[in-house]
């Protein structure tokens, strides 16, 4: 299935670009999202005609995904989890907790975003990469501490 990107996406190209994608992430995900357009004649038409319109869309994604990134910036994530001896956690940390973390603080992050390499499961300092947009992709460091019992 051939589709006409709408906005830049990571290892698929850009904006305008005709891609061939799979009929189902197209079908299901692309499409249904505004990322693309089925590519038809007409549809390449109507991308011609409106592409100042999506080139500005563009471009308003592109300073919200680095203002977000320049919030990221200055936060520090914290997170106190139980662990028994050797620094092993009983668990482990995810992506949901670190968006949790930064919604506590005002600070929306979408859970998918945040790419968690493995499973985070032991006390100290990890490097966790949020992917904002393709061009923008802070690290923020993750310190996780031993839970305090009260």
């Amino acid at each position: 299935m051939e589709v006409i990107l709408l906005e830049k996406i990571g290892k698929l190209g850009d904006l305008g670009s005709v891609v061939a994608v799979r009929p189902g992430y197209g079908r299901n995900f692309l499409i249904p999202e505004g990322k693309a357009l089925p590519a038809t004649k007409r549809n390449l038409e109507r991308f011609e005609s409106e592409r100042v319109a999506f080139e500005a869309r563009q471009q308003e994604i592109l300073e919200r995904a680095q203002a977000l990134a320049a919030r990221i910036a200055g936060v520090e994530v914290v997170l106190d989890r139980p662990a028994g001896s050797g620094d092993k956690l009983f668990g482990s940390v995810t992506n949901s907790d670190i968006a949790g973390f930064f919604t506590e603080r005002g600070i929306e992050t979408p859970r998918g975003s945040i790419d968690v390499p493995r499973p985070i499961r032991t006390l100290g300092e990890h490097v966790v990469r949020i992917r904002l947009h393709p061009d923008i992709i802070p690290e923020v460091k993750v310190r996780v501490e031993r839970r305090v019992n009260r």
